[in-house]
């Protein structure tokens, strides 16, 4: 076994880890990043930008289908899952190569090989090429991510089911798709599967889609899917499932009516995460978990072991790519003697249904669970006159402005570039802009951010 030692060294190449190996590299010190598989990790592989990849595929087909509303005729459309899949496929091996690009011009140097830990900032590397490396270190960052994870539905495994990793390497359609889970992962890939052409079922055991959310934001969601075609069950818990995911499988399910047998093709399962922290001798290492199996960190991501750091997912942060990168920036400004941390971060939220989500600050659920009198307005998308030119104007928006202040305490848009809108209002929030300002700002007509002030007129006035 070979053995080095490093300035500093990063389990994983995920968003967090990468720009953090990147940015020591140039900063002149040794840095060496192990990943085992997927360089880059998720976001570029197997989660965000693969996944979007396909649902704009599906909006394609989705719109040539409907091309007379907009005064082209098509005739007849089909997909072919094969382009699909090369056209995702193509988009990845761009992505992976900028990143060894990134690797090479930085001077960090990668890894590919599987670390486990046998002491303190101590990890041997079982290489992917063959043989093994230990290597030692001054600073570690641990990267290491998060999977799906797997409900104990009794023959649920023995199906070998579908994850959002599996169901983007399909090149053919599903005929029947049944969705475990309507989180923000199994709605996307629901609707995109249904505008491809199968047949759906999305079983969700709690009594409304995207639980985070609120109601109305909810029954939204599930209409728009509903008007194309999807079947959504709440308040449901599948018992037991026979077959294998990809021939057949049949579901038992209990429902609020009564038990259901529902037969399909596929089985997706989005029923949540799980940190990818067990079996790489953490404990070796002197870093203890949470009892969920998340890293324990505190608010500078600093775990229980000396010039130990955990980011992304596997320290608990939310499950967002650019909740990473600032993971990043809060790990590069502590190793610089800085101060920041993730106490207070504004975490916008964005869903790419169609229409897509988006959501920052507070909602009306979190607001009143937290005894905060807020003030609430709301316009519906048909109100903004952009969605009137581009043929969209389902959905609606929402602000709430403290009942005490005029400062915006949250924003949820279901509606055209929602994710875009948001980032305005994060903005404002940021800046501790009162709603006043973009009540009474001069914004682009005909464009979805001119609706704020439209929004913000209908803020009840305070007296």
């Amino acid at each position: 076994m070979s053995s080095r030692h490093y300035d500093a060294v990063v389990l994983g190449s995920g968003e967090g880890g990468k720009y953090i190996a990147w940015h020591l590299a140039r900063s002149g010190r040794r840095t060496a990043v192990v990943e085992r598989r997927l360089i880059g990790g998720s976001c570029p592989n197997t989660n965000c930008l693969p996944t979007k990849n396909e649902i704009w595929s599906a909006k394609v087909a989705f719109l040539a289908r409907n091309g007379r509303e907009f005064g082209t005729m098509t005739g007849g459309v089909s997909v072919d899952m094969a382009q699909v899949l090369k056209r995702k496929r193509d988009m990845v091996d761009g992505l992976v190569a900028m990143h060894l690009e990134n690797f090479r011009e930085s001077g960090a140097v990668l890894i590919m090989g599987e670390g486990r830990f046998v002491a303190p900032r101590t990890l041997d590397v079982s290489l992917n090429e063959g043989g093994s490396s230990r290597l030692t270190c001054d600073q570690l960052i641990l990267s290491v991510g998060s999977r799906a994870a797997l409900p104990s539905v009794p023959g649920l495994a023995e199906s070998t089911p579908l994850t959002n990793l599996e169901i983007l390497e399909l090149d053919a359609l599903p005929q029947h798709l049944i969705v475990l889970g309507g989180g923000y992962v199994g709605l996307e890939l629901a609707q995109a599967f249904g505008r491809f052409g199968s047949r759906v079922t999305i079983v969700e055991h709690g009594p409304q889609l995207a639980g985070r959310e609120d109601p109305d934001i909810a029954e939204q969601i599930q209409q728009v899917l509903e008007e194309e075609g999807l079947e959504v069950l709440l308040s449901s818990t599948v018992l037991n499932v026979d077959g294998t995911s990809g021939q057949t499988v049949e579901l038992t399910i209990q429902t609020p009516t009564g038990m259901r047998s529902i037969a399909g093709s596929h089985i997706l399962v989005a029923a949540g995460r799980r940190p990818n922290t067990s079996g790489i001798g953490l404990d070796l290492a002197g870093v203890e978990l949470e009892a969920n199996g998340y890293i324990r960190v505190d608010e500078h991501l600093a775990t229980t072991a000396t010039e130990t750091w955990a980011v992304g997912e596997c320290a608990g942060s939310p499950a967002f790519t650019h909740v990473a990168f600032d993971d990043f920036r809060v790990v590069r400004d502590r190793l610089a003697g800085g101060s920041r941390s993730t106490k207070g971060r504004l975490v916008p939220y964005c869903m790419f249904t169609d229409p897509p989500l988006g959501r920052v600050g507070l909602n009306e659920t979190d607001a009143r669970r937290q005894g905060i009198d807020v003030r609430v307005a709301r316009i519906p998308m048909e109100a903004i006159l952009r969605t009137r030119t581009i043929g969209e104007t389902t959905g609606f928006a929402k602000v709430l402005v403290s009942a005490h202040s005029d400062q915006i305490i949250g924003f949820s848009m279901v509606g055209p570039d929602a994710g875009e809108v948001v980032a305005v209002v994060q903005t404002a929030m940021l800046a501790q802009m009162p709603y006043t300002g973009l009540r009474d700002a001069l914004l682009a007509h005909p464009t979805m951010a001119e609706g704020l002030g439209s929004l913000m007129t209908r803020v009840p006035v305070i007296g």
